[in-house]
């Protein structure tokens, strides 16, 4: 089985990240950079639900002909799970246990249903930069989701 590069990424990113975030304090992960951005808590809970959101299109893309997804309303998760109040050091764990978690997904992803083109696709519509394209494929929505998740951490000064 073929392994895809990104996998091994995303498992280095998070282990790299994790102390990074651990040595943050609550007070810090908790203030906002500016009006209407997201603290640093908010970011990470956000991954949770990139992540959450993800490991269906991941393990239902195995299991059925298109991928098709539904989206989801991100700053509305992000607020009605009050990430804003919630305990740094568990919400760090739960982000790297889930992203690890789907390195191991994405490892085991058979390369013949990673690779299918599929011609029914809103892969746009969900994506972080997906291309707009005739046919998609699974492995383009797991490297996909592999570069948001490094943008955010980028974006927190961790990457």
């Amino acid at each position: 089985m073929s392994v895809p590069e990104y996998a091994q990424r995303l498992r280095e990113a998070v282990n790299a990240a994790t102390p990074r975030l651990l040595a943050m304090s609550e007070a810090a992960a908790g203030r906002a950079p500016g009006p209407g951005k997201w603290s640093p808590l908010e970011v990470i809970g956000h991954l949770v639900d990139s992540a959450a959101n993800n490991h269906q299109r991941f393990v239902r893309g195995q299991l059925q002909d298109d991928l098709v997804f539904l989206g989801y309303a991100q700053d509305d998760w992000v607020r009605v799970q009050d990430y804003a109040r919630a305990p740094w050091a568990d919400l760090v764990a739960l982000w790297r246990l889930y992203n690890l978690h789907l390195a191991r997904v994405i490892e085991r992803t058979p390369a013949d249903r990673r690779l299918s083109p599929r011609a029914h696709h809103n892969v746009q519509e969900i994506g972080f930069a997906a291309p707009v394209e005739a046919t998609a494929t699974l492995d383009g929505i797991m490297l996909d989701y592999v570069e948001h998740l490094l943008h955010h951490l980028r974006q927190l000064g961790v990457a």
